[in-house]
């Protein structure tokens, strides 16, 4: 049994990275169907099929993320975002990297697609996989340690102090920005060239519609707790939709131009597909084979912890998968703040270059780039951080 589950496991990754080369949305459903006949019977497959398609949160969440890349095309279309770039005035490497990490501190699903265009405005001459590796990789070496993110519920998880977990997690932080530098930005050549005076109402329109959405999903999430996520979501991003055609008065000729070019629609399955796949998989029990094979605590924590990042395309979920394996094998109380710092950013790294994330997957589909240059691109600096985090839990713990 535990043959079939690694070579249905292994067949649907190939079929994930080959296909997902063209088509991402087509390569994930594909992977998550080929998963699904190696490991369960057809009747509890399309039974997975109907649960994620009548899954509201699915659904929601799907439509918000299809949305997202329409308004950062009528921002391109009015100009907002030459406003942006025009008005904030940086130097090019430490606006690439600093404007996706701003946009990140308020982490909303798809989110990248709101950061996309402003690294596309800033970054004339620089290669798509490049554009893709610097929108991904910037926004999330603040989300590492932003304490209302993923670290919020993996340290509830684990039982132990949110803020006290940060400093130790804080490291790791330090080196993602060291290599990001060295692997991504230093390819980066040139300046930003302005060519009038700062103007701060021109900073203030699109700056309005990016952050409206995040916010208004914050908002709704801190006053209605029971709510599904997803709903406030999808308010945020049709006001900043809204404002977005308020702004820019594309007219319906020029709107339905818009909407064409940023093909929505590949956004919306693309979500589909990554929900189909992390469905499946945890249906399909491979999670429990993948773990049998950590032969110490530190290959446990980090090999294993990221390479469920990698596949689930997720954090939070790879952890309450990790603490059980983890507890069962060395013990409840053996779980400490170093131990967990590593597992968790290892855990985040392999979350970072998963196909199946959805900055990741909607970062290829807007920049027109290819998965294999994405994964070449970010492959050494996310070895190198990995790397650090083996010898610190061969070391320490």
């Amino acid at each position: 049994m535990t043959v079939i589950v690694w070579i249905g496991f292994i067949v649907s990754l190939f079929c994930l990275l080959y296909i997902g080369r063209k088509n991402i949305w087509l390569g994930l459903m594909l992977a998550a169907f080929v998963l699904g006949v190696f490991n369960l019977p057809i009747m509890e497959i399309l039974d997975e099929i109907i649960n994620t398609l009548s899954d509201l949160s699915v659904i929601f969440l799907a439509l918000a993320v299809g949305t997202i890349p329409i308004i950062g095309g009528l921002l391109e279309f009015g100009g907002l975002m030459d406003d942006l770039v025009e008005n904030l005035r940086m130097q090019k490497k430490l606006f690439l990297g600093f404007a996706p990490a701003l946009i990140g501190m308020l982490p909303m699903p798809g989110g990248a697609l709101l950061s996309a265009p402003i690294v596309k405005r800033a970054s004339e001459g620089v290669r798509d996989q490049t554009k893709v590796a610097i929108n991904v990789w910037f926004r999330h070496v603040l989300i590492l340690i932003y304490p209302l993110g993923a670290l919020l519920v993996s340290t509830k998880m684990a039982g132990l102090n949110l803020y006290l977990e940060i400093l130790y997690i804080l490291p790791g932080c330090f080196l993602m920005v060291i290599l990001g530098y060295i692997f991504i930005l230093r390819e980066v050549k040139g300046e930003i060239e302005y060519t009038t005076e700062r103007n701060y109402k021109k900073l203030i329109k699109p700056l309005l519609v990016l952050f409206v959405a995040p916010a208004i999903h914050f908002i709704f999430m801190s006053l209605y707790k029971d709510i599904i996520p997803e709903i406030p979501l999808l308010i945020g991003v049709v006001v900043s939709f809204i404002l977005a055609l308020f702004f820019t008065k594309p007219g319906w000729q020029n709107f339905k131009r818009v909407f064409v070019r940023m093909k929505p629609w590949n956004f919306f399955l693309i979500i589909i597909g990554m929900f189909l796949y992390l469905n499946l998989f945890n249906r399909s029990g491979s999670s429990e084979v993948v773990a049998s094979v950590a032969f110490s605590k530190s290959f446990l924590v980090v090999i294993i912890g990221a390479f469920f990042g990698f596949i689930t395309g997720r954090v939070a979920v790879p952890v309450a998968l990790m603490l059980p394996i983890y507890y069962s094998k060395y013990g409840n109380d053996t779980m400490n703040y170093l131990t967990f710092a590593i597992m968790f950013t290892s855990i985040f790294m392999g979350y970072m270059i998963s196909p199946i994330h959805p900055c990741v997957s909607v970062s290829i589909e807007y920049f027109k780039s290819e998965l294999k240059y994405f994964l070449k691109k970010l492959l050494i600096p996310t070895a190198i951080e990995l790397a650090v985090m083996l010898i610190l839990g061969i070391i320490l713990i």
